[in-house]
């Protein structure tokens, strides 16, 4: 068990996500930035699915109640295990009684506490993740607060022979103020004119301090909307559409000078248009993303956006012959 000291500004329960429930208007939720998760989960030999604790910009403070072997991975927040400085990207055996401080990243925004064993709350549809909006998943269904005690399963056989493996510095990601992020362009772009698509696709974008796990907001230049009379039902913006569904990392403008792209706790469908979508691997750089920071879209294609699953996907396979 670990108790929570001190919960950080926005500490939750997350595995890889809900999934098969979007149709129902069940977003996946998840970790936000799914490869540290992936990393975290892989040096403390468990599972990828295992679910764990997501830091959002402070960490806090956990007391551990057993022996455990813990692996910090994400943005770089600095950490303490009994006041001694703990690096990140490391399996480490913590004992009981020891209390790890987890303090703010000057970069980056969310960080990871794997545990062999992993996170031991209930499964609620398919997964332990937290939907803070429908209260559902997690810790009661909400982000963490002080005293709260976190069930741990026990650490995995093995598990012991991961101690002091370590990430490799070409698998551990870089955080920067600037991204490029990679869009499959479609859906309801039609409604945008030619000009508003290369005004998209060729200015920087800002994240606005208005983003959470729902969707990041972006502030920008003044795009144009071809005047077409919207449908029935679509209401009477030159915005709107007659509703549809949203893919996880749909790009919305919802106005002519700022977009936003929907995060793992998003909406399922809207009457917004809808230009593109970000591709997957992309939206963990969203999710570490600043407000303030900077983005540019760069168009790809399907096979494009494959390919950068498929080498992302060789590249974690490398890192497991690693560390196993």
């Amino acid at each position: 068990m670990i108790e929570v000291k001190d919960p950080g500004l926005w500490t939750t329960v997350q595995d890889m996500g809900r999934v098969g429930k979007y149709h129902l208007g069940i977003p996946p939720s998840g970790a936000a930035d799914k490869y540290s998760f992936l990393i975290g989960n892989l040096l403390v030999g468990n599972p990828v699915e295992f679910a764990a604790l997501e830091m959002t910009l402070i960490g806090g403070e956990f007391e551990f109640h057993k022996n455990l072997i813990i692996a910090l991975t994400g943005a770089p927040m600095e950490a303490y295990l009994n006041h001694q400085p703990l690096s990140l990207w490391e399996t480490h055996y913590v004992k009981e009684g020891d209390i790890l401080t987890i303090k703010a990243c000057p970069i980056g925004v969310k960080s990871y506490l794997c545990i062999s064993g992993g996170v031991n709350v209930p499964d609620v549809l398919g997964s332990k993740s937290t939907y803070e909006l429908s209260q559902i998943g997690g810790f009661c269904g909400r982000k963490l607060i002080a005293g709260d005690r976190i069930p741990i399963n026990e650490p995995l056989p093995g598990a012991s022979k991961q101690i002091g493996k370590f990430t490799p510095l070409e698998f551990v990601p870089s955080f920067h103020h600037f991204q490029e992020l990679r869009v499959m362009m479609g859906m309801t772009g039609y409604l945008m004119n030619d000009h508003a698509l290369k005004t998209f696709l060729n200015s920087e974008w800002s994240v606005s301090h208005e983003s959470n796990r729902v969707a990041y907001r972006y502030k920008g230049p003044k795009v144009s909307f071809t005047e077409q009379h919207p449908p029935f039902g679509a209401g009477n913006s030159f915005s709107n559409v007659v509703d549809i569904a949203y893919p996880i990392g749909s790009v919305l403008f919802t106005n002519e000078e700022e977009l936003i792209v929907l995060q793992n706790d998003a909406t399922t469908g809207g009457g917004f248009i809808t230009i593109g979508t970000v591709i997957s691997q992309d939206l963990d750089l969203i999710a570490q993303s600043r407000p303030l920071s900077k983005c540019r879209f760069i168009a790809v294609t399907i096979d494009q956006a494959m390919q950068a699953r498929a080498e992302r996907t060789k590249k974690l396979d490398a890192l497991v012959h690693l560390i196993k």
